[in-house]
């Protein structure tokens, strides 16, 4: 079922919401590359006085990807990102996070990454394909990922460590034409 979300970028207004969406002990750091060194408080809103900065000299694009919002009320839900694994060969990744709990479990990050990916293949018509990695923790992501038609492509086992534990890292994939012959 499609949501009432749009992605756009983050603007000047979203700035005191974002903050408090990204603290350290929010919910969706458990899931969201946990493994990796989270940012201190002092860090974020060391950030977020930055992206205010660069607002205030002018800059529009100040953050990489979009803000996924409500439609009707314009909350902020989440974020969509993208980056180059490999620029040379055209090797793009891409990710989602849903940063607002309030909007857990209603199917907003497979509505928001199928918006992204549409936008990411329509931006970037060379592209051949899209890549997503995440790890075993992250059971939804890897639903969310075959439930858009990727492919699992690479499986690291034991690639990540939490609380003591390994976890296999996942990558999955989908090309252009297996996107298109979805849409």
């Amino acid at each position: 079922m499609e949501q009432n979300i749009k992605l756009r970028k983050l603007m000047m207004k979203d700035l005191e919401s974002y903050l408090e969406l990204n603290k350290p002990e929010r919910e969706h750091h458990k899931y969201n590359g946990p493994y990796f060194e989270q940012s201190t408080l002092n860090e974020l809103e060391e950030l977020v006085e930055n992206y205010r900065n660069k607002f205030l000299n002018g800059e529009e694009n100040v953050k990489a990807g979009k803000m996924i919002v409500n439609s009707d009320n314009d909350e902020l839900i989440g974020a969509v990102n993208s980056y180059w694994k490999s620029k040379e060969t055209l090797w793009m990744e891409i990710g989602v996070v849903i940063f607002n709990e309030n909007y857990w479990g209603k199917g907003i990050g497979y509505d928001a990454l199928k918006m992204w990916i549409s936008e990411v293949f329509n931006e970037n018509p060379k592209i051949v394909r899209l890549g997503l990695t995440t790890w075993s923790g992250n059971e939804r992501m890897m639903k969310l990922s075959e439930k858009l038609g990727m492919k699992k492509e690479a499986t690291y086992r034991k690639a990540r460590i939490l609380d003591n534990k390994y976890y296999d890292s996942v990558s999955y994939g989908i090309l252009r034409e297996e996107w298109e012959e979805r849409m």
